[in-house]
């Protein structure tokens, strides 16, 4: 068993756009990206194009992402965050300043109580993000 857990998120058709969001966001790159047509077992024309799995991948930042099938129903909850772990101090700012022009901050930018910055932002799908930055 791995140390990490790998965060994976499921969207409601708009995975390819979550991804395209996110490579803006964490200047990374979309790994393995593969549609439910691609895939060996008979999916419905409708289904063809949605995501089934792919990968993103910046640094040590790293989850996985595919939409749902046509019957599962998702709701967007607000019992899952992505906690990162951001090198300096200009890091945090950027990556708020992105996660937050389309969505809504939950805690803005500030200093804590256990010596770092510290934001949490709900991006424009819905997925809450835990930035932190332990001062120096």
């Amino acid at each position: 068993m791995k140390h990490q857990a790998t965060p994976y998120l499921t969207f409601n058709g708009n995975a390819k756009e979550a991804l395209h969001f996110y490579e803006q966001v964490f200047e990374g790159e979309v790994l393995n990206i593969q549609t439910f047509g691609e895939a060996d077992f008979p999916t419905p024309p409708e289904a063809g194009n949605l995501v089934m799995h792919a990968q993103f991948k910046k640094d040590h930042l790293f989850f996985m992402v595919s939409d749902a099938f046509l019957d599962q129903d998702i709701q967007v909850g607000n019992h899952i965050s992505l906690a990162l772990e951001l090198e300096n101090l200009e890091e945090i700012k950027t990556l708020y300043a992105r996660l937050k022009e389309k969505g809504t901050v939950l805690m803005e930018l500030q200093d804590t109580f256990w010596g770092a910055k510290f934001a949490k932002v709900k991006d424009c799908f819905g997925v809450i993000w835990d930035l932190n930055y332990t001062k120096q």
